[in-house]
């Protein structure tokens, strides 16, 4: 009988043993981070973070979750993911752009289930309001950049002119660019290629008081404030006042002849500074609005990237998951986390608690965020965002080598409405 209790006994142990190292086993997470900038993959997995990186630090902070985490580019990002989704392997943890089709497909989990309630309160309202759907928030904002007019002031004040704020004052400027440079200076800077197309769509159609959507959400591409604003678009490119190729050209080989001084004017994102320091271009530039037609209201373009969580219905505990993921999520925004991330890439703080340590490091921060708060985005809420965004492009691209604006956004718009 003793023999029998003892034996008992030391089963009974033995279970409480496992079961013990059973809770202990740590939570691993999947997670796709896209790369920003060549600073991305030392910051997460080198020594770019005052010499360790992001998943050390965490995991060191939270010994029961580890990360599985890889840098992925914009370019392979979109394949990589419906790739997972395809052989049922999602992420635990996405960044990036779009979300909407994600959520119409069930995948997502509701924010509301793993971001503790102080965090998500610290989030702009105004960025969490672009991951809304028929109120349930799907994504929170990553980080967001702004888009202003850089100028080369040497070049605008050699040949004599003021930084245009209409559009009519940008064609003569232009004009006199072309005069004065005959050819050896490129005006103004267009990007309509895939990379960002529908970027030069909004610069443009914002600018003349229209846009993707009407005042009631619904998708409006064919507008005539579109049609007027694409034709203006292209017709700088036909009178030969931006870069020769506007299809293949993307905002980065506009910004490297931005720094060379063979472009006078290029739209581009608040990290333009760091990107010309970073090649070693020395440019005296100068930032304004970009110009609208006469009598609209002026509009900035805001771009936003997301961090999104995807269900795994097969995972044994969800709460512990759902725990972990609110997480990763806290120490991602920590200030002392996140303000090194957001400056060492040039981009825009999406918490309130990192803008005063922003400023500080940064007093130019100061400007751009006054910039956000009159920033338009894109409607990527809607589900079919892939489509418009593809869309847009495809009839900028069409209209360079001569299609009719007008005839190519209507029949966008029949495709998207109908």
């Amino acid at each position: 009988m003793k023999k029998l209790l003892a034996l008992v006994l030391a089963m009974l142990l033995a279970l409480g043993c496992c079961a013990a190292f059973a809770e202990a086993e740590p939570i691993t997470l999947d997670v796709i981070i896209c790369q920003y900038g060549p600073n991305t993959q030392d910051w997460f997995l080198g020594k770019g973070m005052n010499g360790t990186n992001f998943v050390d630090k965490f995991e060191a902070e939270n010994p029961g979750i580890k990360l599985n985490l890889q840098v992925v580019s914009w370019n392979d990002v979109y394949t990589e993911v419906s790739t997972r989704i395809s052989n049922n392997n999602a992420p635990d943890i996405l960044n990036i752009d779009v979300f909407a089709n994600y959520a119409a497909e069930g995948l997502l989990l509701p924010v509301s289930d793993y971001c503790p309630d102080e965090l998500f309160k610290d989030f702009f309202p105004s960025f969490i309001e672009q991951s809304v759907v028929d109120g349930t928030c799907w994504a929170v904002p990553d980080l967001a950049s702004a888009r202003a007019l850089y100028v080369n002031q040497d070049i605008l004040d050699e040949v004599g002119v003021e930084v245009p704020t209409t559009w009519a004052e940008l064609e003569d400027v232009c004009q006199a660019i072309v005069d004065f440079y005959n050819g050896d200076v490129y005006p103004w800077g267009i990007d309509m290629t895939t990379d960002e197309g529908q970027a030069a769509f909004s610069y443009y159609v914002w600018n003349n008081d229209g846009g993707f959507v009407d005042a009631d959400g619904k998708v409006a591409l064919n507008s005539d404030k579109n049609v007027e604003a694409i034709e203006f678009a292209i017709g700088l490119y036909n009178k030969g006042f931006t870069n020769p190729n506007p299809a293949t050209q993307t905002r980065y080989d506009l910004q490297d002849m931005f720094g060379a001084g063979k472009l006078a004017m290029v739209i581009a994102p608040n990290q333009l500074p760091s990107y010309l320091a970073d090649k070693g271009y020395t440019v005296n530039f100068a930032t304004a609005a970009l110009p609208t037609n006469e009598g609209a209201t002026p509009g900035a373009t805001g771009v936003m990237d997301r961090v999104m969580a995807f269900k795994d219905d097969s995972y044994p505990d969800q709460a512990a998951r759902n725990e972990a993921i609110g997480k990763f999520l806290t120490f991602f925004y920590a200030p002392e986390n996140y303000v090194g991330w957001v400056s060492m890439e040039g981009f825009l703080p999406a918490v309130n608690s990192s803008v005063a340590a922003l400023v500080e490091s940064d007093p130019s921060f100061e400007a751009w965020l006054g910039v956000l708060d009159s920033c338009q985005f894109y409607p990527t809420a809607l589900d079919n965002w892939d489509a418009i965004k593809q869309g847009v492009i495809d009839v900028e691209q069409q209209a360079l080598t001569g299609g009719d604006v007008k005839a190519l956004l209507d029949d966008l718009q029949a495709k998207i409405a109908g």
